[in-house]
């Protein structure tokens, strides 16, 4: 099956997702997280690339990003690659590849599902049942958004900023929204956008999508076509 190419927006966020070959261990130690961060950080300031969120898990990592380019996302996932790879076979005394061929990404109908994604990302050692809160684990985003923990690696979003006009309260309505339970509708649209390749929005955004990449933005419905939609 022919590989989809990836769905680029200028200034449209990406959930990105990026597994250990074979659902293998990436992260051994603390210095392993420590210098995955450090590349991610050298990369994504060469590349223009500006990284909202994260959870480094032991074999995989999610990030939500907002790419400059087209180039910004590729380019920075190439170098951390590279340079993390070689990194952990030197550490380790392992060759060969250690990710699971290309990272997943997904097109984000910001106003829709930014929050809704940030939470489902910092929310992932709870769902492993590696910690109780989020807050308890050291390698995600969560502190940094929910408690303003310094961290040079993320910007804010826009829609963040909207949440209060001080950081305390932006912190303290971030915090609120995760005594709120993220619905099962969403988090199988989060997974499944992600992991085939389509966006994560509603029709609408999908169809202005396509309109603008003129890629397929979403699985096609079985039977008749329906008249595309106008866009506003």
């Amino acid at each position: 099956m022919t590989r989809l190419p990836r769905l680029f927006l200028p200034g449209q966020p990406l959930h990105v997702i990026q597994r250990g070959n074979n659902r293998t261990t990436i992260f051994m130690a603390d210095a392993d997280y420590r210098f995955y961060l450090h590349c991610l950080k050298e990369a994504s300031d060469e590349e223009n690339l500006t990284v909202h969120a994260y959870a480094l898990m032991r074999n995989h990592v999610h990030l939500l990003v907002t790419p400059t380019t087209e180039s910004s996302l590729p380019k920075t996932m190439q170098s951390i690659g590279r340079r993390y790879v070689q990194y952990f076979n030197h550490t380790y005394g392992r060759t060969g590849t250690l990710w699971e061929g290309r990272y997943k990404s997904t097109l984000i109908d910001s106003e829709r599902y930014m929050l809704t994604c940030m939470r489902y990302i910092e929310l992932n050692p709870v769902r492993a049942a590696m910690v109780e809160h989020p807050g308890d684990y050291f390698w995600s985003s969560y502190r940094v958004n929910a408690h303003g923990i310094p961290d040079e690696l993320i910007t804010p979003h826009p829609l963040y900023m909207s949440l209060g006009r001080t950081a305390d309260e932006r912190q303290k309505a971030y915090r609120e929204l995760f005594s709120r339970g993220i619905t099962m509708e969403d988090m199988d649209g989060i997974r499944n956008a992600t992991n085939k390749g389509w966006v994560l929005g509603n029709r609408k955004f999908s169809i202005k999508v396509e309109t603008l990449t003129t890629r397929q933005a979403m699985p096609r419905t079985r039977g008749r076509p329906k008249k595309r939609e106008a866009i506003e």
